[in-house]
């Protein structure tokens, strides 16, 4: 059966999507404000003067939390935040589109210090990392995609509710206490106003424009980012790479952190040159 073969997080790390706004494991949380709205950070360490730091993006819905395996496991410099009216970050009245919540992590960026980054995003955070990179090229080294929304093959709010409806049985059930509390905080009106905005973004029109390399990756149980997606999605893109977190459904960077980090410091540490298709390493 698939929920056999599903990878699940380990304790530490199940810790880890907790700890906020705690320190724990070199990760400290701060509040910046960017564009007026008060934004929750988790990080670790200060932007890097020669070098990008690593930027983690969330999906629709959740939080900082579930990337929380992923960037521990990332060497440097981490800035996990909150996009406004998710997580901790201020719950703004009005709900923000795909180019707004660009515009807003762009400031925020620029008020760190954060002159260049190394992104990693996930579900409908792929679609404000791309156009964060199209807007200002000058803030993204590299996008790693991780299940990329939204597939043209299912381009409705319906089509992806019932993707994600599948997607759930094949999740860790350990995730659902974080889920639970990222949806709570969100608030039915701002996730199903946001997931209408995500199918009206056509991430096949705007790959394209993204100058900087791109390496999409999936989970293998993933129904909402397919393989025939990804592929696309990398054929795409000016330089692109595929690949694949072996055991892993949507959430990749929560149960396959420590595959989708290795993969994307060899992305980034290989000129961006590395094959068409890769495989995720072993735990």
């Amino acid at each position: 059966m698939r929920l056999s073969r599903t990878a699940r997080m380990s304790p530490a790390e199940e810790r880890l999507t907790r700890a906020a706004p705690r320190p724990s494991d070199g990760f400290t949380s701060e509040t910046v404000t960017a564009r007026g709205l008060r934004l929750h950070i988790r990080r670790r360490g200060v932007p890097p003067p020669t070098e990008p730091a690593w930027v983690l993006l969330h999906g629709l819905a959740v939080s900082h939390r579930y990337l929380m395996p992923t960037a521990v496991a990332l060497p440097g410099a981490v800035f996990v935040p909150d996009l406004p009216g998710f997580g901790l970050s201020e719950k703004t009245p009005r709900v923000l589109t795909t180019g707004q919540h660009a515009d807003v992590l762009a400031a925020w960026m620029d008020t760190t210090g954060i002159t260049t980054a190394k992104i990693i995003a996930n579900s409908y955070g792929c679609q404000i990392a791309v156009e964060l990179a199209i807007r200002r090229p000058d803030l993204t080294a590299a996008l790693i995609l991780v299940g990329p929304t939204v597939d043209p093959a299912a381009p409705t709010s319906a089509a992806q509710i019932r993707r994600w409806s599948r997607d759930l049985l094949s999740e860790d059930p350990k995730q659902i206490p974080a889920m639970l509390t990222d949806f709570r905080e969100a608030g039915m009106r701002r996730v199903l106003r946001t997931l209408k905005d995500a199918v009206t973004h056509r991430m096949a029109r705007r790959i394209p424009l993204v100058s900087a390399p791109i390496l999409v990756l999936r989970g293998q149980h993933d129904p909402i980012a397919p393989a025939s997606w990804v592929e696309q999605a990398a054929a795409l893109a000016r330089c692109g790479s595929a690949g694949e977190i072996p055991g892993s459904a949507h959430n990749a960077v929560t149960t396959g952190g420590t595959r989708v980090a290795a993969l994307a410091v060899a992305f980034a540490g290989s000129g961006f040159s590395s094959p068409r298709v890769v495989r995720g390493p072993g735990r």
